[in-house]
């Protein structure tokens, strides 16, 4: 993909949800897209990626915190198809909240599904969240030089899009199964990562936490 000579990131964050912190996020994501090496810029709403502007249209990878909130269908596509072609998209935690329609996805949001991978079923069986330990599965520009560490954090579990991912690190629920909680993979010319941890403060403060978003933030870029 194509390089501008001073790399651009834009954090994008969208929802209505009340129990997520939308904007303390876009201040710690942009704050580790800086320390990433971009120059970063956080954005509300994703009304923006059809007939981009140039502050959308010149970044190489888009980091999501969103929750929930009117993502158009059309919009949708447009970023799926800026992607294929080369940017880079980094999703974070709620990222993967997309509507239901009866037992399954609303067709409307079906291009996020298909780009992200992935999207939200529960927090599983028990309580909504706790400590837990994040196993690191695969050596990766993502996961280097991160080890295995301890988190409290909001318990995700989701459903996989079609296509072809690699789950670079797990955590086990009480009753032993293991649960991907994050994962790479390719999208045409452009790359995909998402990341089921980051609720809030608890979690992003932790510098494992924030190593993997800098380095997923470079991967999806090209830039590892």
């Amino acid at each position: 993909m194509p390089h501008l000579s001073t790399p651009r990131a834009m954090v994008v964050v969208n929802g209505d949800d009340i129990h997520h912190d939308l904007l303390s996020a876009a201040g710690v994501f942009r704050q580790l897209g800086t320390e990433a090496g971009f120059s970063t810029r956080a954005a509300m709403g994703t009304n923006r990626f059809a007939d981009p502007r140039p502050e959308t249209a010149e970044a190489e990878v888009y980091l999501f915190y969103t929750a929930g909130g009117h993502f158009a269908t059309a919009q949708q596509q447009a970023l799926a198809d800026a992607v294929r072609a080369g940017k880079g998209l980094v999703g974070v935690h709620g990222a993967n909240i997309m509507g239901w329609q009866g037992e399954g996805l609303d067709p409307a949001d079906r291009p996020l599904f298909e780009l992200l991978g992935n999207r939200y079923l529960s927090h599983g069986p028990g309580h909504h969240e706790g400590r837990h330990t994040i196993e690191i599965i695969a050596d990766h520009p993502i996961t280097k030089g991160v080890d295995d560490f301890e988190l409290f954090d909001e318990y995700y579990e989701f459903e996989f899009a079609e296509g072809e991912v690699q789950i670079l690190a797990q955590r086990h629920r009480a009753d032993g199964v293991a649960i991907p909680v994050l994962y790479a993979k390719e999208y045409g010319a452009g790359r995909v990562v998402y990341l089921a941890l980051g609720h809030d403060m608890r979690s992003w403060g932790e510098p494992p936490v924030r190593t993997l978003i800098r380095q997923a933030m470079l991967w999806a870029a090209g830039r590892d």
